[in-house]
């Protein structure tokens, strides 16, 4: 058996000093010297990233997102020239907005056949190789670039991951020539351990002010968008609100779980009744907080806290903001905590404060409690705020729901416990991705349960095949449930409140509203998974019963709920 030392090792190398863990790929031709160096690592017995296969090229690219929307650490994806780049290309899209950190690979041929000492397959002079792939995905990378030599190549793969890390963090693309990963490499004389971005906190001068303005505060309140992703944010923002008595609401715009939705000094989803009256207004992880965008929401001052204040991927941004805080989240509100606790801390206000806004979540959740009485069923039509209700009875308390709902979406953020840090995870950049990524989100946390939650357009949106064959092959039991209202209620809706008394409110026609679709449950036996329709709500409890004894014995399980609404 010959060793080959070429650039796939240099690549694969440049992966193990990266600390990937996955290499997620739905696989190219050009890619025979990485799978050369995979299969020499695996029969070297050397530690090193783990191959995962996947059928669609989407599918490998949320599975990195939700790999990293739980660890933190970027993976690497490998895909096929311009072709694969481009089915991805919703993927990458929704990891720059969701600034997550990744590796995006695919190669060409810069040689075509004319190089007599090198042959390569005649497909590349056929029309898979575009001629510089990276131009595809410019604008929905962080940093898209042809490598330029094979003396360039393991370098240049470093950089990319040090680079995806660092603030904005999110998809970093390389185009890489199958020539170069043919060409001999020599591993540098000097090797070095590359570390991961270092933590970075606002200058303690900043924090002080931020304090001072809190600890004046009469009236404060806290809106969390995004800062739930980190689970050390989300228990620094509990320590906060706690040790002043502070209310908590999240976002319009939340995808994250940012604050217990048991604690008692919870307001629910975009309860901003009260920010007229504040006279400070914590942001916290904001990226759309306000809408209309040019409403302020409050008299009162605004500080904004987030590492990446502005999102350079977003056409136009407000955030009102008087004064802001830089630097990681939960570094943020760990120096403000700090800071207040060397201070003076008037106890009495703190303690008024805290009766109040209990008082104030008590009504919240009685309310809640109140609409999910109402929404229960009579035997027949299934409610959609039952289905989630249930899954709140149902479900264990560790749950981590994925959500690519649209018309239901706002509901499931009110009418779920979201008890425990990264309880709930909403995928940015479009629909079709939601599968992928609860499959990833999976892999990273294979001891707590997985539920994707997603209505039936958006189901079809997905590369369901190939997901549930990854489910299948990779041992990645999650619980889909579909929101089967029979069709894109959100696109009627949306025609309905532009044209209340149009033609086809007249008429009762609307256009590419229904979807008519199969029995999605049934998919799952193709792969010997679990699939059950339910239509009845007295058969629902018993059913997402089943789905979840299935799921906890390692079997992937599809609800197909019918819904009224």
């Amino acid at each position: 058996m010959k060793n080959y030392m070429d650039g796939g090792e240099a690549i694969l190398e440049a992966f193990r000093k990266l600390k990937i863990d996955y290499i997620m790929s739905s696989p190219g031709s050009e890619w025979s010297p990485i799978w050369e160096a995979l299969v020499r690592q695996k029969v070297g017995n050397r530690q090193g990233p783990t191959y995962i296969d996947s059928w669609h090229e989407t599918l490998a690219v949320n599975m990195a997102t939700g790999y990293t929307l739980i660890t933190g650490r970027p993976q690497a994806v490998l895909v096929h020239a311009g072709v694969g780049l481009l089915q991805g290309s919703m993927g990458v899209h929704g990891a720059l907005q969701s600034e997550v950190p990744m590796i995006v690979m695919s190669g060409e041929s810069q040689t075509l056949g004319e190089n007599p000492d090198l042959d390569i397959e005649q497909q590349w002079y056929g029309g898979i190789s575009v001629g510089g792939a990276e131009r595809y995905v410019e604008n929905i990378t962080k940093w898209a670039r042809q490598v330029t030599s094979p003396y360039t190549l393991y370098e240049t793969v470093i950089r990319a991951g040090e680079m995806a890390q660092r603030t904005p963090k999110g998809p970093i693309y390389l185009n890489v020539a199958l020539e170069h990963m043919l060409h001999d490499w020599t591993p540098p004389a000097n090797e070095r351990d590359v570390p991961f971005a270092p933590h970075v906190q606002p200058h303690p001068s900043e924090v002080e002010k931020i304090a001072s303005l809190l600890l004046a505060a009469k009236n404060p309140i806290i809106v969390a968008e995004q800062s739930g992703r980190d689970p050390a944010a989300f228990k620094a923002l509990v320590d906060l609100a706690d040790l002043l008595g502070i209310p908590v609401t999240w976002g319009r715009g939340a995808n994250f779980a940012n604050f217990p939705t048991n604690h008692p000094l919870y307001l629910g989803v975009a309860n901003y009744k009260h920010l007229a009256d504040a006279d400070l207004i914590l942001l916290v992880g904001g990226r759309i907080p306000w809408y209309p965008p040019h409403v302020r929401p409050s008299k009162g001052k605004i500080v904004s806290i987030n590492e990446n204040q502005f999102k350079g991927h977003m056409i136009y941004q407000q955030l009102h903001a008087d004064a802001y805080l830089e630097g990681e989240i939960a570094a943020s509100l760990q120096m403000l905590a700090q800071a207040a606790r060397a201070s003076k801390i008037d106890a009495e206000a703190v303690k008024r404060r805290r009766e109040k806004w209990t008082r104030e979540h008590d009504a919240v959740v009685a309310a809640l409690n109140a609409e999910k009485a109402k929404a229960r069923g009579n035997g027949k039509a299934i409610d959609p705020l039952e289905l989630i209700a249930t899954l709140g009875e149902t479900m264990p308390a560790d749950t981590i729901y994925v959500d690519e709902t649209i018309l239901h979406g706002p509901v499931l953020r009110q009418h779920l416990p979201f008890t425990t840090p990264q309880s709930f995870f909403r995928g940015f950049g479009g629909l079709g991705q939601g599968i992928g990524t609860a499959l990833g989100v999976k892999l990273a946390a294979p001891e707590r349960p997985v539920a994707l939650l997603i209505g039936d357009g958006g189901f079809l949106y997905n590369p369901v095949i190939q997901a549930l064959g990854a489910s299948k092959q990779h041992k990645l039991p999650i619980l889909i449930v579909i929101f089967n209202n029979k069709g894109y209620m959100a696109m009627q809706k949306g025609h309905v409140h532009h044209y209340p008394d149009g033609a086809a409110v007249n008429a009762k026609i609307h256009l590419g509203s229904k979807l008519n679709g199969f029995d999605y449950a049934e998919l799952g036996a193709h792969f010997d998974l679990h699939g059950e329709r339910v239509e009845q709500s007295d058969k629902l409890k018993s059913a997402l019963q089943a789905a979840l004894k299935k799921v906890q014995d390692g079997t992937t399980a599809i609800l197909n709920v019918v819904v009224s609404r």
